[in-house]
């Protein structure tokens, strides 16, 4: 990955924060989804652009769920 230094106004950053909050994830992964989203746009990929709207809509309520799906998907059996 590379780092990238940028400047948001501070309605910006707070919302930011509380989504990130929400959705329990990294400002930075909010900030990788919405440049992935409007590259998909610019691409005009309308395909990746809708798949990346779906990512991440609902709400499991578990945080860990990427990393551990195996072990709650075993749970489950």
């Amino acid at each position: 990955m590379v780092r990238t230094i940028i400047q948001l106004h501070e309605e910006q950053a707070a919302a930011l924060e509380q989504a990130a909050s929400r959705r329990g994830v990294s400002k930075a992964a909010l900030v990788r989804e919405a440049v992935a989203i409007l590259l998909a746009r610019e691409s005009g990929d309308a395909a990746v652009e809708r798949a990346l709207r779906a990512a991440g809509a609902g709400a499991s309520g578990v945080h860990d769920l990427a990393e551990r799906h195996d072990a709650y998907l075993a749970e489950q059996a």
